[in-house]
């Protein structure tokens, strides 16, 4: 058992357990999932559904953080690609043209691989640091998709975009299908190539990788490449959802979110060594925790604050420290038994 509980998976998938069994325990109908026209329903695939922008985030924000580095800029691309997907469509004859809608999604990804290469040349090329060069496209970024959209909320009527992020694939929500493409993927490059082990090797030691010939700046370019691409994507699912191009709204705070997860998952913020099934473990605790702030009705002034309560406990649950604290504790409270029934000490009472 204590093998199990030292797992780094252990307390994500605890605090995913946990809130699930509060939310059925408080309303038995939240684990149910109904079948109608061969459509799967219910408040897990809503989650599903719901969470997969924040997953192709999350996955791209777990490969960036393991090569200690940070990217603040995912919710701007996420804005960016949405508005160009959506002035194509919208600027076009026929928006609900499956022809026109594969323009414009082919379009929306180039333009995020672009944003990401961006990132990727300032740090590994530049070498300026993460957190300031994904900073600046950060805050220019929303004012590019706002100029993309001359500043309105463009809106288009498209079956096939809106199929994106509300239609239906073998019984599943097609975004959450998109969403477990790109972990399938994300995990066969990083787990199945050498990549995942230069990719942490990067992140433990970047100069003693260089001098052991890893070519640091290709893979730290990558990584950002990668998680500009995964933004865009998720951008594309967050405007077909709304069927909107909302410059100020779309992934606003996702950056945020997406880093929660992956620290909830249990890939450290220092690089190095880094978990996609944590990761994926973490996002899933997120959405399942706003789905239990709506149920419980915590006004949305006050739900920040009650998800920060309830995040900061997950967070000091899984502290190593706080765990070699309780450790000490333990071990200074035997101590004190045996010295009070006279046992001595090391000899078992």
């Amino acid at each position: 058992m204590k093998a199990i509980a030292r797992h780094r998976l252990f307390w994500p998938v605890a605090a995913l357990l946990a809130l699930v069994i509060i939310n059925t325990i408080a309303r038995p109908q939240f684990i149910m999932v109904t079948v109608r026209n061969g459509q799967l329903y219910g408040a897990p695939i809503d989650i599903l559904r719901n969470g997969a922008p924040l997953m192709l985030v999350a996955l791209g924000m777990t490969i960036v953080i393991a090569t200690r580095g940070i990217d603040l800029s995912v919710g701007a691309i996420m804005a960016v690609s949405g508005a160009v997907a959506l002035t194509i469509i919208d600027g076009s004859p026929d928006p609900g043209n499956l022809g026109t809608v594969l323009v414009a999604l082919a379009v929306a990804l180039v333009v995020a691989l672009v944003l990401g290469a961006w990132n990727g040349f300032l740090v590994a090329v530049v070498g300026i640091q993460p957190i300031i060069a994904t900073l600046v496209l950060m805050l220019a970024g929303r004012g590019v998709a706002l100029l993309i959209t001359e500043g309105f909320i463009t809106t288009v009527n498209s079956d096939p975009y809106k199929f994106i992020a509300t239609g239906y694939l073998v019984g599943l929500p097609f975004a959450f299908l998109i969403a477990v493409v790109a972990i399938a993927v994300v995990a066969l490059v990083e787990r199945r190539t050498a990549l995942g082990v230069l990719t942490e090797a990067v992140g433990i030691n970047p100069e003693a990788s260089r001098l052991a010939g890893v070519r640091a700046r290709g893979i730290i370019f990558s990584a950002y490449v990668g998680s500009g691409l995964l933004a865009g994507i998720a951008g594309i699912i967050y405007s077909s959802n709304i069927r909107a191009a909302d410059a100020n709204a779309a992934g606003l705070f996702i950056e945020l979110y997406a880093i929660l997860a992956v620290v909830l998952g249990g890939t450290s913020l220092m690089g190095g060594k880094f978990t996609i099934a944590g990761t994926v473990i973490g996002v899933l605790v997120i959405q399942t925790l706003e789905a239990t702030v709506l149920f419980l009705g915590v006004p949305s002034a006050q739900s920040p604050v009650f998800f920060a309560v309830v995040v900061i406990v997950v967070v000091l649950v899984q502290s190593p420290r706080l765990h070699g604290w309780a450790r000490d504790a333990s071990r200074a409270a035997r101590a004190r038994r045996r010295v009070d029934t006279g046992t001595p000490t090391g000899v078992a009472s």
